[in-house]
């Protein structure tokens, strides 16, 4: 086999996820040097020729957003100065994606300059998986890839053994997930009527749907407090639900409350490292090294993507 004509480089954010992706594509990772200044500056150089060569910049934007963005643009500009063809950004999760919108006065719109900074920075394309809203999609002039782990969720539910299985969505925002993952393990679905009181504080009304004397999969594409799902879980049970289990693409917790309101079994995706201080003999984690391997492949050899992922209705 030829080796591949492009190049996978690594920031720091999540060196193994970078590492399983490289070998999932049969290559290794490229060489740099990442490292912190006394006063907190990042310094960057390239150790390999790019010169004219497609490059893959790997970064997912978590737990210490504000470090692996800039660092994510430092390597980025270094590929840049370096004559890289083109340079495409990998990002697992895409830190800021949350804050799309004025949804009151005098605030930003993050996730829209992030998208402007990565574009000035040099990125020609961008690879990211489940944004919490996509139409941020819209807010580049560039192409971006936006993954569904979906695929790989359903293969991790089916192997619960769920009785009787109901997928439920724990928020109106998260509809669209969860009708595709019903449609993919042939289940039904319902959705939790939550209303959030302010930046802390979450009411839940009442469920749409059945879950009586059935098995609940919460799904969601973010959880960073645990409180969305906590109290889904908790309003799924006084509904009359069995067993509850749940699945997240991205997992943002610090802190580990997953026992203390009901929830069995956690999947999760690897798009985030795992917190140290979260007790994982409760998280299944599912790899999607081998779907952003595919995508590199793919526009590495200027292939269709949306071939690949396109999502069943």
């Amino acid at each position: 086999m030829s080796k591949p004509d492009y190049m996978l480089f690594s920031g720091t954010s999540h060196l193994k996820l970078s590492e399983d992706i490289a070998q999932s594509l049969g290559i290794e990772l490229s060489q740099r040097s990442i490292e912190r200044f006394p006063d907190g500056e990042i310094g960057v150089q390239i150790l390999e020729n790019v010169r004219g060569r497609d490059v893959f910049v790997i970064q997912t934007i978590a737990k210490e957003p504000n470090l692996y963005l800039m660092e994510l643009l430092i390597l980025i500009d270094a590929l840049k100065r370096a004559s890289a063809h083109r340079i495409v950004a990998v990002i697992p999760y895409y830190g800021y994606s949350r804050q799309d919108r004025k949804d009151k006065g005098r605030v930003p719109i993050t996730a829209k300059l992030v998208a402007n900074l990565l574009v000035t920075a040099g990125v020609s394309r961008v690879v990211t998986m489940d944004l919490h809203a996509e139409q941020v999609q819209g807010f580049f002039d560039i192409p971006v890839d936006n993954l569904y782990a979906r695929p790989v969720l359903a293969e991790g539910i089916q192997r619960l053994g769920a009785e009787k299985p109901v997928v439920v969505t724990p928020d109106i925002g998260s509809i669209k997930l969860a009708r595709l993952l019903a449609n993919e393990i042939h289940a039904d679905f319902a959705i939790v009527d939550k209303r959030r009181m302010n930046a802390t504080d979450i009411k839940t009304n009442a469920i749409i749907g059945d879950v009586q004397g059935r098995d609940v999969i919460l799904v969601d594409d973010i959880c960073s407090t645990g409180g969305t799902l906590k109290n889904a879980a908790l309003a799924c049970k006084e509904a009359g639900a069995q067993r509850i289990f749940a699945a997240v693409t991205h997992l943002l917790l610090t802190k580990d409350p997953m026992k203390s309101f009901g929830i069995e079994k956690l999947l999760v995706t690897d798009t985030v490292p795992l917190s140290k201080e979260i007790d994982h003999s409760h998280i299944e984690v599912l790899s999607v090294a081998g779907l952003f391997g595919k995508v590199i492949d793919s526009i590495a050899n200027n292939q269709s993507v949306s071939a690949l992922f396109r999502p069943r209705t």
